[in-house]
């Protein structure tokens, strides 16, 4: 049976003591459903996260890493520098790395490779612009980021990957994603994965919705056959409304 998760992108929001704040409150919370909670620091307080939140259920994990093991790369963090922190998972391909930083499908799949080398769990983005979507090329558009970055992978690998489908599209441009529209394309990911893997490597794949989830619309988009759980941007700021997000399923 496929995981649900939900997990929480702090994107570069909060200080140490606004990110010491916000796990307190995290930490009061009630989870009454079986997806697993994850939330995403900014790096400098990884540490303090994974510190403060050890011993509960909620997984810090990392919002992007190098693919170089160490070297000449100022500001870069690398999978062992995350690791030596506690850190075992790590956000990669988010459409702001991708529009804002220029990261490519060939440099996320050396991401990747980097990642599942050091035996970390991977949340690999993708998703279409407007444009894509207006003119109808979006599945294009999904297809060829997710098949250019992992279809060199061994079936394996799966086990360790867990996709996040971002329609930038909707995200912060008075575009709404409907739940239907949000499970179509979650089932046309998973029909590419079976037509390249198989339907057992396809079914076990998580794929979570990164469409600007809210507690007011999480429980019917979680409903949909092929929606696993969410990647949570804004909402994950705030500890009620993300525990509502999390209990939606």
């Amino acid at each position: 049976m496929r995981k649900q998760i939900v997990a929480g992108n702090w994107k570069m929001n909060n200080d140490l003591s606004q990110t010491e704040s916000l796990i307190s409150e995290l930490k009061k919370a009630t989870k009454i459903s079986p997806a697993e909670v994850m939330v995403a620091p900014t790096f400098t307080n990884l540490y303090t996260a994974f510190g403060s939140l050890k011993g509960t259920d909620i997984e810090v994990i990392a919002q992007n890493m190098h693919f170089a093991a160490n070297g000449a790369y100022t500001g870069e963090i690398s999978a062992s520098m995350l690791k030596s922190v506690g850190v075992k998972t790590v956000i990669l391909g988010h459409s702001e790395r991708r529009e804002y930083f220029n990261e490519t499908d060939e440099m996320l799949a050396k991401k990747v490779d980097a990642a599942l080398a050091n035996s970390m769990r991977v949340i690999f983005c993708f998703g279409e612009v407007l444009e894509d979507r207006k003119s109808e090329n979006h599945e294009n558009v999904v297809e060829s980021q997710i098949k250019n970055a992992l279809f060199h992978l061994e079936s394996d690998a799966f086990k360790h990957i867990v996709l996040a489908y971002e329609p930038v599209w909707a995200i912060g441009t008075g575009e709404t994603a409907s739940p239907e529209q949000a499970q179509d394309m979650h089932a046309f990911i998973r029909k590419t994965l079976a037509d390249k893997y198989g339907n057992a490597v396809a079914d076990s794949v998580s794929i979570l919705y990164g469409g600007s989830v809210k507690p007011n619309n999480a429980q019917e988009i979680f409903s949909k056959p092929d929606v696993d759980g969410g990647l949570i941007g804004g909402a994950a700021l705030n500890a009620t409304d993300f525990f509502a997000i999390v209990n939606a399923f």
